[in-house]
């Protein structure tokens, strides 16, 4: 433990306060999302949050909204730490409105496989990129008197037997890079939390691991509260004579009455446990939960406008990775507009697991893109099925019968037929019912009045399971008994089974619909309950529907195809088995850019998907999960308002057998990691295939000329590097460049990749201007570790440019 300052001193002074029995209650969670509070010491409760890209607050059932923020992926995409900044400020200010002392982000661990379920919460296969961007973020959190929790430390980089899988991973590549994503963040910014992961590292569970000391709080200097992934602890003694100081949830677990135990038989220090409180109390002190103690930011600053922050967080992080010159559209030369795909009606704007936040509003393509073209005929077409299951009804298109406000009248009821509960809702997704609030309860109703948009038959359907009944204007049209055979995720149904029946609408004239669902017997009373209404999009007739959207897009002036992955693809919980896009999406995208050569496609995905027509297209773009207001954003990107913004953070394959490093599957419990330091685009490189679209690779709308660099010819170990580099626009309208810089070592005695990255900036400048970008090459990156950080004497050349392949500068500079 450090020495103690003044403030320490006084925290110090608090621990004489309390019991043996009232400090190890403190170590443990008071409940799923709190610490408890102690009034013997001014301690008031401290609420913990997750927070990503978003901030829930403690509630997983929806009665509270939240901003939602584009995804991790498309937040690095922007390669902006001023931007991830920005992202951390709005989420600190989310935080303070939502009561919520410490947001449970950023998510930095590594892209190691395209295949990990978790990659769209996550930044980069590479470690500068991904440290950088996060330590922006924590900055930016803990500037707003928030606590940030950089996660999830270290190497749970895959779902697959995420609590027992034992991650073998060789010393150079542990510390060059699962190691080196966290160590900016830790050292610069001092995050008040980190959260301990749920994998073993070579042998060692990481709640009991001896890296929670060394290097995390030694070396590093860490003096916050390491605080476990929800249920990672399950040893009392190891767990408690490591690092670890904080359980959670609570207020069960391995720890309280059995850690005070061991304390008393002399197992655990009573010293070891003073150290955990006291950080607890740092921690309380920090975010003005302790009497006496002034927090560490007495007055947060004014916050931005969040939805419009989510936007260009959105259109910043689009990649347009092909453009035959279709991009950017005018809008006044659109006539007709034909808008194709699953995703560009029901969108993927976030991804699954702790990540998931429930905002009051999602802006679809469809949404943004009729918003933007007023004058031009815009249609829908399904195209081909991405996601199974039912697509909520828009809060905006039904009336609670109760109250006449937009949305639908929820009622619960017991077994005896009393109302339990009873209250009004925004809309018809009731994902995450599960709850104590509804612990008497044995059946769920919902009622309102839904307006349609259209004419035309549909298929009216629930998502549930239990017994389902569904009447529309008082006529009973389904009774199904439903059984749900998948997982359970924050008090809701994973993939819910659903059921639907036929209906003809008619524009504007309204129905009544009334659905109730009598709920299986459950094991305990938050049991995860779920009621969905909305349409069913699934169909019988895919030839048909790929048909149809071809025909739509031959009889328009040009064609957008929205693609993506669907909730049961791309979530915590479990790692994807196949980079192919669900359902029959791509013949959908053949079809129609046979139709009409101007089919721009669209990808909506938190994670590589292979795209086998990408040079059949016009154009194409990765968007990511692009928040609540992604509709908007991609009709800026589409029509020229904006510059698409991002470069790759991750490497996209052009076949699966490409990818150097694929399974994330452990054998007899082990994953090995032997690729060594050979992660991501430093595979790629070491094996010579060919990528689809590069690491660091991203076009915009307008043209640059090769860069220029200055650069000292040598530098001391130790030293850090400076290259002033030049870029000229040579374009006919304003645009973003990030240019990058990787080093290469020839004739090194130590393993080392073919290039790897060590800084980049970006560039804006309008038509024909010059602009100036200085790279900081950290001394840290001609580094390598053996036993400690050492430097290799000798030449090293410096590669510039756009992308890890796209490098036509070279500088070479001796490190003495």
């Amino acid at each position: 433990m450090t020495a103690p300052g003044p403030a320490d001193a006084a925290l110090t002074a608090l621990l004489g306060k309390l019991t043996l029995e009232q400090k190890t209650r403190l170590l443990t969670g008071a409940d799923n999302w709190s610490l408890h509070a102690e009034p013997a010491v001014g301690l008031r409760r401290i609420v913990l949050s997750d927070g990503p890209s978003g901030v829930r607050g403690e509630s997983w059932d929806g009665r509270f909204t939240a901003l939602n923020l584009p995804s991790a992926t498309a937040l690095a995409a922007s390669w902006d730490p001023g931007l991830a900044y920005r992202y951390g400020a709005i989420l600190a200010h989310e935080a303070r409105r939502m009561g919520v002392d410490v947001v449970l982000g950023p998510t930095i661990n590594l892209h190691r496989s395209p295949l990990g379920g978790r990659h769209f919460e996550a930044y980069s296969e590479d470690p500068l990129l991904t440290s950088q961007l996060a330590a922006a973020f924590v900055r930016g959190v803990q500037d707003g008197g928030v606590g940030a929790t950089p996660k999830h430390y270290v190497a749970n980089d895959a779902e697959t037997d995420r609590l027992t899988v034992d991650n073998r991973i060789g010393e150079r590549a542990l510390r060059e890079l699962y190691l080196a994503a966290f160590e900016n963040t830790v050292v610069d910014e001092q995050p008040w939390m980190v959260m301990s992961a749920y994998n073993c590292v070579n042998g060692t569970t990481m709640t009991e691991h001896p890296l929670l000391a060394e290097p995390l709080c030694g070396e590093w200097g860490f003096d916050g509260v390491v605080v476990s992934d929800w249920w990672a602890v399950r040893s009392t003694e190891p767990a408690a004579l490591a690092r670890q100081d904080l359980v959670m949830p609570g207020p069960d677990g391995p720890w309280g009455e059995k850690l005070t135990a061991a304390v008393q038989a002399g197992r655990v220090p009573e010293s070891i446990v003073d150290e955990k409180v006291l950080r607890i109390l740092r921690l309380a002190a920090r975010v003005g939960a302790l009497e006496g103690f002034a927090p560490a930011v007495p007055e947060p600053p004014t916050a931005e406008d969040g939805p419009a922050l989510a936007r260009q967080v959105a259109s910043a992080g689009t990649v347009l990775v092909r453009n035959t010159g279709e991009l950017p559209w005018s809008a006044g030369e659109l006539r007709s507009l034909a808008v194709i795909g699953h995703n560009a009606f029901v969108p993927r704007i976030q991804g699954g697991g702790s990540a998931t936040v429930e905002p009051d509003r999602a802006v679809s393509p469809l949404d943004g893109l009729r918003a933007a073209l007023p004058g031009t005929r815009v249609t829908w077409h399904l195209g081909a099925v991405a996601q199974r299951g039912i697509a909520p009804f828009a809060g905006r298109d039904l009336t609670d019968p109760v109250t006449g406000r937009p949305g639908v009248r929820l009622v619960c009821r017991a077994a005896d037929g009393t109302v339990v509960l009873d209250e009004h809702r925004r809309d018809a997704n009731l994902a995450r019912l599960g709850s104590a609030r509804l612990a008497r309860a044995t059946a769920v109703e919902l009622t309102t009045r839904h307006l349609p948009a259209q004419s035309g038959p549909v298929r009216i359907g629930v998502a549930g399971a239990g017994t389902l009944r569904l009447s529309i204007d008082g006529t009973e049209l389904l009774c199904e008994e439903l059984v749900h055979t998948g997982e359970e995720f924050g008090g809701g149904l994973v993939a819910p089974p659903h059921a639907s029946v036929p209906v003809e609408l008619a524009a504007g004239v309204p129905v009544d619909i009334a659905v109730r669902l009598d709920l299986p017997a459950r094991e305990h009373s938050d049991a995860g309950v779920t009621l969905v209404a909305g349409l069913d999009l699934d169909t019988a007739t895919p030839d048909a529907d790929i048909a149809a959207a071809a025909a739509a897009a031959r009889e328009s002036d040009a064609a957008v195809v929205v693609v993506g992955t669907a909730p049961e693809v791309e979530s915590e919980g479990f790692d994807r088995t196949s980079l192919v896009l669900p359902g029959r999406q791509d013949d959908l995208v053949r079809a129609v850019a046979a139709a009409n050569p101007r089919t721009v496609v669209v990808v909506n995905a938190g994670a590589p998907v292979l795209l086998p027509w990408r040079n059949d297209v016009a154009a194409v773009l990765l968007t990511w999960f692009g928040g609540q207001e992604y509709g908007h954003a991609l009709a800026d990107v589409l029509l020229g308002a904006v510059e698409p913004g991002g470069r790759l953070p991750t490497t996209w394959p052009a076949a699966e057998a490409d990818v150097p490093v694929l399974s994330t599957v452990p054998a007899a419990g082990r994953l090995p990691y032997d690729e060594g330091v050979h992660v991501g685009y430093r595979g790629w490189l070491e094996s010579g295939a060919e990528p689809a679209y590069p690491f660091g690779h991203g076009l915009g709308y307008t043209t640059w000329a090769p860069p220029t660099a200055e650069s000292p010819d040598e530098a001391g170990a130790g030293e850090d590097l400076e290259i002033t580099v030049g870029l000229r626009n040579t374009g006919r309208r304003a645009g973003k460049q990030v240019v990058q810089a990787y080093l290469s070592r020839p004739d090194s005695t130590v393993e080392r990749p073919v290039r790897w990255l060590a800084g980049h900036a970006t560039v804006t400048a309008g038509p024909g201007e010059t602009a100036a970008a200085v790279l900081i090459i950290p001394a840290r990156a001609f580094q390598h570790f053996d036993g400690a950080w050492a430097t290799e004497p000798g030449e090293y050349r410096v590669h510039i440019g756009f992308s890890s392949a796209d490098l036509p500068v070279t500088r070479t500079v001796q490190i003495r």
